[in-house]
């Protein structure tokens, strides 16, 4: 067959030529004054891995569900396994530091410096955590607008209600509005609808201005005191009967048939003294357990709370939608730590001020460890401990502008990612510099590319500590010491992240090399001898 040449006209490649320059110049200039996303941050407080429908779990969550089916779910992200160290990693992008000078110090910025510095509007609603006074307040770090809780945790029904001596010695709560205490609640209030509340008119004042928004809503549901409205308990009344060894396969069977976690992976088992805070508290079979009737309402209630917190997350969204801010707003929910297991080492005080079921304002009272320990299927243990239970989170993220709906990934994330990932939507350079001090450099990595639905280059190492517990995690590897058990244990995450499966003995030069890297970090983050 005789060859053909085609020539083509060059007048036509020049042509093709100055369209393509075109092009690129106009999708860079839409890239570059595309208007910025307002950012909503939504932290729960105590709620277990699976306690959401969407992440397995069997309690009413509609608005939470919905916001991952038209979003992104992380299989794989983590928190700093209690209130205080997650908020602080969490606000400034660097793992939590120890020590005398506190977790939130003068050489970091915090997410409200940084976006106000972006020119962003900036508020905070609910559970702080970092500081009661001056300068350590939401209103001295960035956030001009700020309600909520100062401290821990309160009476949900009266914030002004002290703590019962058995459990805090009957400390008050600190609960304010800007700089002013608030000590007066009316008598329908709850804190989760206060929140709620209070976040859908912020997000109504900020939406109407020219400037992005970003707004951090920090719930204090699910955490203990088990309060909830009878309506909502009423809701869950005989779910739990059968008790927390049942609960958790049906749980993760869900996981399974949504594809979040590996069938492969075995349910984890309980854990026989897994102190919390180094005192025991076994997880009792159930055929054991003293006092049925109560320990089926704190869950019952636990749900209820769960279910109220959706709700309220519910408004807030109707809130965002109604300001015209939906399809530009990206949207991130997560809890701060794993279930609670948490009961007060004063037990005759608890039960002598318990004399009825949790749930109304005058009780005080938590899920404990059969409960604490099913929230976190399928993981092991819970809250402070670095388990995986106690610092895997669910974490969602809808963004309509960007995000493809109904998807998850299985990259690792951790809550220090926040900060460069939102300097990143806005723009911003991170300060190396800050009201006259030397920042400390960042240590999280951006999300953005997970939320374009790219693969993005991981964290090289992940580190914790807290009470004696440790942790690393290196690629697939991941080094536990718990402080109960006082070793190092050695598990493969990608064949076993449930932690059933301790590899140390066989890998003891990985064991080795993981433990140096933990040690040569604690002296980084000023971690004294545990």
């Amino acid at each position: 067959m005789p060859s053909i040449n085609r020539r083509i006209d060059p007048s036509l490649i020049a042509a093709l030529l100055v369209i393509q320059v075109i092009a690129t110049r106009c999708s860079a200039q839409q890239t570059e004054h595309a208007p910025r996303p307002n950012i909503l941050l939504i932290v729960a407080d105590d709620l277990g891995y699976s306690d959401l429908g969407c992440y397995g779990g069997e309690i009413r969550t509609p608005n939470l569900d919905q916001l991952a089916s038209e979003g992104l779910r992380f299989s794989q992200f983590y928190n700093c396994a209690v209130c205080v160290t997650t908020r602080a990693a969490l606000l400034t992008g660097l793992h939590p530091r120890h020590g005398d000078a506190g977790r939130l110090r003068e050489n970091m910025i915090t997410l409200g410096e940084a976006m106000q510095l972006a020119g962003y509007r900036t508020a905070m609603t609910g559970k702080w955590h970092l500081g009661d006074e001056a300068p350590r307040r939401p209103i001295d770090r960035g956030f001009s607008e700020y309600y909520g809780l100062l401290s821990g945790c309160c009476n949900f029904f009266n914030p002004a209600q002290p703590d019962p001596v058995f459990y805090n010695g009957g400390k008050h709560r600190p609960f304010f509005h800007n700089e002013q205490r608030i000590t007066e609640f009316p008598d329908d209030f709850f804190t989760t609808d206060a929140f709620a509340d209070h976040a859908s008119r912020m997000i109504k004042q900020m939406a109407a201005g020219d400037a992005p928004f970003f707004l951090n809503v920090n719930f204090t549901a699910p955490h203990f005191p088990l309060h909830a409205h009878p309506e909502d308990i009423e809701r869950y009344h005989g779910k739990y009967d059968d008790g927390y060894f049942a609960l958790r396969p049906r749980r993760h069977q869900r996981q399974i048939d949504t594809g979040l976690i590996d069938p492969s992976w075995s349910l984890s088992p309980v854990d026989k003294n897994a102190g919390v805070f180094r005192h025991d508290y076994d997880i009792a079979p159930w055929d054991e357990v003293p006092d049925l009737q109560r320990e089926r309402r704190r869950m019952e209630v636990f749900a209820a709370m769960v279910d109220r917190l959706d709700q309220a997350v519910g408004r807030v969204l109707d809130a965002l939608e109604a300001a015209g801010a939906e399809d530009n707003t990206l949207v991130m929910f997560l809890s701060d730590n794993g279930g609670c297991a948490t009961l007060p080492t004063d037990r005759e005080g608890m039960r002598a001020y318990n004399q009825d079921l949790p749930g109304p304002a005058h009780t005080y009272d938590f899920c404990g460890p059969g409960w604490g320990w099913a929230q976190c299927t399928p993981f092991r243990r819970w809250k402070t401990w670095n388990y995986e239970g106690g610092i895997s989170t669910p974490m969602i993220a809808r963004w309509p502008a960007a995000i493809a709906p109904g998807t998850i990934t299985h990259q690792v994330g951790h809550i220090v990612d926040f900060m460069p990932t939102l300097l990143e939507l806005s723009g911003a350079d991170y300060p190396h510099e800050f009201h006259g001090h030397d920042i400390l450099p960042l240590e999280g990595h951006s999300l953005v590319p997970i939320l374009h639905g790219q693969e993005r280059e991981g964290h090289d190492v992940l580190y914790w500590t807290l009470n004696g517990n440790r942790a690393v995690r290196q690629g697939d590897w991941k080094l536990v010491w718990s402080a109960d058990h006082t070793h190092w244990e050695l598990y493969n995450m990608r064949a076993d992240r449930t932690e059933t499966n301790n590899l140390a003995d066989q890998h003891p030069d990985r064991v080795a090399q993981l433990a140096a890297l933990w040690t040569e970090w604690a002296k980084k983050v000023e971690v004294e001898d545990e």
